[in-house]
């Protein structure tokens, strides 16, 4: 029985478990699109901060260095964001 007294309608319980079962699956496609835009976007803009600093400083490592260490904070942030169980 609930706190008002009557027993709970079956069909609110059914449609409330398909909106959780919803809410899981928008999620899922969420994280589908976002991680690859993660490390996408880490990669090219550390990658392109490197290929400035490389044409400013007229040095030729730091563009590969920048791809890499985009790669391993994106790679971070998207363990923090999605990594953890609850």
């Amino acid at each position: 029985m609930s706190e008002e007294g009557h027993r709970p309608d079956p069909q609110d319980s059914e449609e409330s478990e398909q909106d959780r079962i919803d809410a899981e699956h928008r999620g899922f496609a969420n994280a589908a699109w976002s991680i690859p835009s993660y490390i996408l976007s880490g990669m090219a803009v550390y990658g392109g901060l490197g290929w400035l600093l490389d044409r400013w400083l007229g040095t030729s490592a730091l563009f590969p260095i920048g791809i890499l260490v985009g790669l391993a904070l994106a790679l971070y942030l998207v363990f923090h964001r999605y990594g953890r169980t609850s």
